[in-house]
C-alpha cells in the first residue's frame, strides 16, 4: 500500500469555513434579538398571559385553537397610543380653553362690582371654575348668619351676573378654629353650613337663580386658606365661597393660538 487514499485524507486543521459564516449570522440574531429586548416594556402579568398562551399553542393540553399570535408591548407601540385621535384631544383643549376665558369674563365682572371695595371679596378663575369669595367679617357679624345690611346690595349684583351665566353654583362655608361659646350654634361646622344656607337662600329670593343649579356645603374650620395661629390668617378662614363650576364651553373662535396642532 503506497499511501492514504485521496478521499480519506484528514482535514486541514482548525475550524471549518462554514462555521465563521454560522457564527456571524447568530452574533447579528442576538444581537437584533438584544435590540428588540431593550425597546419591550417588562410586565408580569403580560408575560404571564403570554407564556400562557404559548403553551397553549404548543403544549399538549389545548382546548381551543390558537390563531394569533402573542403580542408583546413595546415603547414604540406606547408612543403611537399617545398620538392617537389627534381631534378629539384639540377638541379637549379647546373647551378647556373656552371654560377659561368664560371664567376670566365672570371674575372681571365680579372684580368690577367691587372695584371699590375689594377688601370685601377675593375673585379667582381658571378653566375649570371661578370661586368668589366673601370674607366673613364683611358678610357677617361675629357667631352669626345674618348677612349683613352693607353686603345686600352687592350680592344682588353678584346673583343677577351668575342668573346670566350656565353651571353649577356651589355655596360653601368656613370658619376659623376659634371654639363657639353661646349662640343659636353650637359648633364652626353648624355656623359654617348656616351661611352658606343664608347665602343660597338669599340668591334664590333675590335673583331668581334656577334652584336646580344650587347646592350649599359646610366645611366649618377644615378647610383653611391660611394658618389659624394669627388673626389675619383667622380672618382670613372666616369666608363664604360662591362657586361657580361646570362651566360650559362658550362660543370663541374655534383656532384659538395655542391650540396643539393636528
Amino acid at each position: 500500500m503506497s499511501g492514504v487514499p485521496e478521499d480519506h485524507k484528514c482535514p486541514p486543521p482548525g475550524a471549518p469555513m462554514w462555521v465563521t459564516t454560522f457564527g456571524d449570522l447568530m452574533s447579528l440574531l442576538l444581537c437584533f434579538f438584544v435590540l428588540l429586548l431593550s425597546f419591550s416594556e417588562m410586565d408580569k402579568a403580560k408575560y404571564k398571559q403570554v407564556a400562557g398562551s404559548l403553551e397553549k399553542a404548543f403544549g399538549v393540553q389545548r382546548k381551543t385553537k390558537t390563531m394569533d399570535p402573542p403580542k408583546g408591548v413595546t415603547m414604540i407601540a406606547k408612543d403611537f397610543d399617545q398620538q392617537l385621535m389627534p381631534s378629539q384631544r384639540r377638541e379637549e383643549f379647546i373647551v378647556m380653553q373656552e371654560r377659561e376665558i368664560i371664567g376670566q369674563q365672570v371674575k372681571q365682572a365680579v372684580e368690577e362690582l367691587f372695584k371699590d371695595a375689594q377688601s370685601l371679596v377675593e375673585v379667582e378663575a381658571d378653566g375649570q371654575q371661578v370661586v368668589i369669595r366673601l370674607m366673613g367679617e364683611s358678610t357677617f357679624d361675629s357667631g352669626k348668619a345674618a348677612i349683613k345690611r352693607q353686603m345686600i346690595p352687592l350680592l344682588q349684583q353678584i346673583g343677577t351676573l351668575l342668573r346670566d351665566t350656565q353651571g353649577d353654583i356651589v355655596i360653601a362655608g368656613h370658619t376659623d378654629n376659634v371654639p363657639i361659646r353661646g349662640g343659636p350654634f353650637r359648633s364652626n361646622l353648624q355656623l359654617s353650613i348656616a351661611r352658606a344656607a343664608t347665602v343660597a337662600e338669599f340668591l334664590l329670593d333675590r335673583s331668581r337663580i334656577q334652584p336646580n343649579r344650587v347646592s350649599t356645603m359646610g366645611y366649618g374650620k377644615y378647610r383653611p386658606l391660611a394658618d389659624n395661629q394669627t388673626a389675619v390668617g383667622r380672618r382670613k378662614n372666616r369666608r363664604v365661597e360662591i362657586i361657580l363650576t361646570n362651566l360650559p364651553p362658550g362660543h370663541v373662535a374655534r383656532n384659538p393660538a395655542g391650540a396643539p396642532p393636528e
